[in-house]
């Protein structure tokens, strides 16, 4: 087995128009020559280089860096992972008559809502986490038990590097994390020191499914259709077409038709013009990038990038939609059926493993992520909820509760539901004598 100074010695990594590492130790580069004074021997992307990759039908091994490379594809986890960061998480506690709370007193809400780790906010902590289990199908953190105030609790949740776990179910099928750190054999971790966050499909029951994996035929082709694209625009032939003549023009001719062509039928006003030819001459046309039907191609397979990812194709980007009224459907759309499996995945893995055995058999505590703050239409849709929501005949929310909702502080007056109106007492009735 080399070891890692084999790697970094006399190394030269050449990166292929695919977007493939190949090691050239005496042939001349063909490109740009990157050299690495080190290279981690568990890093992802070293492994990835050893095996291959993930080779699609077009030919094109899909690495993580050229499938990043596709607009289509990063939008999709871009927008998945920023989303999960950027809503609030928060821990809640189920009251015995019945209501709830936030749990503000217990350690886990600050980890959730503040500083899971000494070195990153919330939003980067759940924005990386999602990232790597949209790409490898599963993100580990290494959780940090201590005791706060008597009682056992998770302190930080730190994430392990990518690569570095693997999960597992032994013959007494117990689960194991096997980590494999920098400098060092590998250990096995119990189960309840591991914060375990997948993607909802698995295969075996234990690991999550890779978007690298399932959808490398789609990026494959995607990349090779840029590819044929980015070569016709370099070295493609980009005239319209050649001119045929059964005789050989004299020179007067030969000019006569090379200044018509250039005074009369070049320029974006002469766009696809033909002319009138001469002396027997036959216009032969070329094909062109659009009848090659590259963008067809590569709307397809970002359609089939949206599919592998249930974003919906106008948040990619692809679609002409009115952005009026339907703006707000997109957001249901993309709450209901991309991201809600995310939160409730997100939701039951924290309770898996950062409540204690006494806290899972209360079901006191739950954590909940806020998906009503991608739902809140315009402020003249929120002023029509609210009004009804304080309607006299009908209330169901109370004043401090709309105020909270704005970050308003709370009225005095503000709490319990409005009373319905009582209707003003009839007229009297005038008699003959008045």
């Amino acid at each position: 087995m080399p070891s890692p100074d084999d790697y970094r010695r006399n190394a030269a990594y050449r990166r292929s128009d695919a977007g493939t590492a190949q090691i050239g130790h005496n042939a001349p580069p063909a490109g740009p020559v990157q050299a690495f004074d080190s290279v981690d021997i568990n890093s992802p992307l070293l492994r990835e280089f050893l095996m291959g990759g993930r080779t699609s039908s077009s030919g094109l091994t899909v690495t993580q860096r050229l499938a990043l490379k596709n607009s289509s594809f990063f939008r999709s986890c871009n927008l998945i992972a920023s989303t999960v960061g950027m809503l609030p998480t928060q821990l809640h506690r189920r009251l015995p008559d019945g209501q709830t709370e936030k749990a503000k007193d217990h350690a886990l809400y600050r980890v959730l809502a503040r500083q899971p780790n000494g070195f990153q906010t919330p939003f980067e902590f759940k924005s990386y986490m999602q990232f790597a289990a949209l790409l490898d199908g599963n993100a580990y953190g290494k959780i940090v038990w201590g005791l706060k105030r008597g009682r056992k609790v998770v302190l930080q949740i730190i994430p392990y590097p990518r690569g570095r776990v693997k999960t597992e179910l032994t013959d007494d099928l117990q689960l194991i994390h096997r980590y494999t750190p920098k400098n060092g054999s590998p250990v096995i971790l119990p189960a309840n020191e591991v914060f375990h966050f997948r993607h909802p499909l698995t295969l075996d029951g234990v690991n999550g499914i890779s978007l690298l994996d399932v959808a490398v035929e789609t990026l494959g082709l995607a990349a090779a259709a840029e590819r044929a694209l980015g070569k016709l625009m370099d070295k493609g032939v980009m005239a319209s077409g050649a001119i045929q003549f059964p005789n050989e023009l004299g020179d007067k001719a030969y000019e006569n038709l090379k200044r018509s062509l250039a005074e009369d039928h070049t320029g974006a006003e002469n766009a696809a013009s033909w002319f009138i030819l001469e002396q027997g001459g036959e216009a032969n046309a070329f094909a062109s990038a659009k009848d090659s039907q590259t963008d067809e191609m590569r709307a397809r397979q970002d359609e089939n990038i949206a599919r592998f990812t249930d974003v919906p194709r106008p948040l990619l980007m692809m679609d002409e939609t009115a952005w009026g009224s339907g703006i707000r459907e997109l957001g249901l759309f993309l709450v209901t059926y991309c991201l809600m499996k995310w939160f409730i995945a997100w939701e039951q893995a924290f309770a898996r493993t950062c409540f204690t055995e006494q806290e899972q058999e209360a079901d006191e505590l739950y954590v909940k992520f806020n998906e009503g703050a991608l739902l809140r239409g315009s402020l003249k849709e929120q002023a029509d909820f609210f009004s009804k929501a304080l309607g006299n005949n009908a209330a169901w929310m109370e004043p401090n509760e709309v105020r909270a909702n704005f970050e308003l502080n709370p009225l005095s007056d503000g709490n319990g539901l409005p009373k319905p109106a009582k209707a003003a007492p009839p007229a009297p009735k005038e008699t003959e004598d008045d």
